[in-house]
């Protein structure tokens, strides 16, 4: 693969876009209103759901009753232009909005997709260019509005409900050459539906350049992602050889100089890839210090206020998939940079969140009989790596793990790991069959109350089977580990020993700060 230069485009790209974050969050919030009709209404209610800022996963809900006749008026708090969404039932299209303004939207209950139409209160339902110009300025801004909205929802109708417009399910299977001539011809069609719009209709200045953010981000973060998503989903297939030349895109000049917004998901998307697409030169995603290091990398040369919603990214991924004592120090130097508390308390909210263990939180304690009418106690194998699984006998996928879990008991004999299994039977007696007709190995365990029991619940077990890892210190070590019918499951156990002491190396090296 042809080499690129280590960190200078995410230096370009956020020198760039370091203005254009700072519409994120303006001083004072205010509403926007949308009115609007359901023709012949299948539902009594409408929403509209929104997010206070692009990193808070909680969104705000305003919803109300529609009148007799599918008549409706909505006040939805927004801090500046924002992407919202509409939701009817099953239903769901995007909004753009600005505080002070009012929509006007109309459907019909049956198909809201293919019947939207949005206008401006005193206005015709569609404006031209040249009939904008004889408008107010208030009258123009609200025309723009709606055309906006006219545009998102043709765009959607077009491209996204379209598959074959879709990297997903069908041109991720493309080789390299059609997979790249498929986004070509995707990208000419898309820019030349947005050129088209904004000569029929006015479009305000700022909207267009989200627009064309959005397409131009989507096809780059596309492009970047390939590789990987291919091997992720055609599994018949090795993973597929690029041409030296393939990433060459991300130097296009292009790439970086086109319009650009914060407000656009697609542009965040490409460029948390990007960072991590860097730092897996140097780290597997699985390593210990792999967040730490993007981190780092996104820290130290990303600049202005799109930087915190980089680090922002990075920080929710790590409170998904990386170790809890990692995150809360990464949040930690956050709120350095968050000096006006633009994300940090949404971040902070979300880490503290009720959730399942995470990595790096010590392992609830469990007591629980044996088949040999013993009890074993899970703090007892401190010093040994602890495989744990739930299971029902009455689940087929429990049974079909049953069989290669007990070739992982008899490939790690001898080495410092315990498979403990956790049965979840309403019955005792119908575990104790099962065990002793298989002859199961490994240590037995019943939970009397199945889903139910404190062991269950105590490991945030929904559905079976579940497996957890567990650390020779007694933390979490992965939640989700490998299923043992997995064929990576053996190359991931080999590669948890002593996984957990470098974790704890990197904590004191975790953050190289970059205020």
């Amino acid at each position: 693969m042809k080499s690129l230069p280590k960190h200078a485009l995410l230096l370009a790209l956020y020198c760039l876009l370091g203005l254009a974050a700072r519409a994120q969050v303006p001083a004072a919030p205010a509403v926007a209103i949308v009115t609007g009709y359901v023709r012949n209404p299948t539902q009594d209610t409408i929403a509209v759901s929104v997010r206070d800022n692009f990193l808070d996963t909680q969104e705000r809900i305003i919803y109300t009753r529609l009148s007799a006749e599918g008549a409706f008026r909505l006040a939805v708090p927004v801090a500046g232009a924002t992407l919202a969404d509409l939701v009817y039932g099953d239903d769901v299209a995007d909004l753009y909005l600005e505080p002070g303004a009012t929509l006007d939207v109309r459907f019909r209950g049956r198909d809201m997709a293919r019947s939207l139409r949005f206008g401006a209160e005193g206005l015709p339902r569609k404006n031209t260019a040249k009939a904008s110009s004889r408008l107010t300025a208030g009258q123009r801004r609200y025309q723009q509005l709606a055309n906006a909205n006219t545009y998102l929802a043709e765009f959607n109708l077009q491209f996204i409900l379209n598959e074959g417009f879709q990297v997903l399910p069908e041109n991720i299977a493309l080789g390299e050459r059609e997979f790249v001539s498929f986004l070509d011809y995707r990208l000419k069609e898309q820019r030349r539906f947005l050129k088209d719009h904004a000569a029929a209709e006015a479009l305000a200045p700022a909207f267009y350049d989200y627009a064309q953010a959005e397409i131009t981000y989507a096809d780059a973060n596309d492009r970047l992602t390939f590789q990987d998503l291919r091997e992720q989903v055609i599994r018949t297939e090795p993973r597929l050889k690029l041409a030296p030349g393939y990433y060459g895109f991300l130097s296009d000049s292009l790439l970086l100089k086109g319009p650009h917004t914060a407000h656009s998901e697609s542009f965040q998307y490409f460029t948390l890839n990007f960072i991590y697409f860097s730092a897996a030169r140097h780290h597997a995603r699985t390593d210990p210090g792999f967040y730490p290091y993007c981190y780092r990398l996104a820290s130290r040369y990303l600049r202005g206020p799109a930087r915190l919603l980089a680090l922002g990214r990075i920080l929710q991924e790590s409170f998904r998939f990386g170790h809890v004592r990692q995150s809360e120090a990464l949040l930690a130097h956050y709120r350095t940079l968050d000096t006006q508390s633009r994300f940090w308390p949404a971040l902070a909210t979300e880490l503290t969140r009720p959730h399942t263990p995470d990595i790096g939180e010590t392992a609830p304690g469990l007591r629980l009989p044996t088949t040999t009418h013993d009890t074993l106690n899970l703090s007892d194998l401190r010093g040994k790596l602890v495989y744990l699984s739930f299971w029902k006998s009455t689940s087929g996928p429990c049974l079909y793990d049953l069989v290669y879990q007990q070739d992982l008991v008899q490939q790690f004999a001898g080495q410092d790991i315990v498979f403990v299994s956790i049965n979840l039977d309403d019955s005792a007696a119908a575990w104790q069959r099962v065990v002793a007709q298989r002859q199961l190995a490994g240590a037995q365990l019943w939970a009397a109350g199945g889903l139910q029991s404190a062991a269950a619940r105590a490991y945030a077990v929904q559905a079976v089977p579940a497996y957890v890892l567990i650390a020779e210190d007694g933390t979490i070590l992965d939640p989700r580990p490998k299923r043992p019918s997995s064929r990576a499951a053996v190359d991931d156990l080999n590669k948890a020993f002593g996984k957990a002491a470098r974790y704890r190396a990197t904590l004191p090296l975790l953050v190289e700060a970059q205020p």
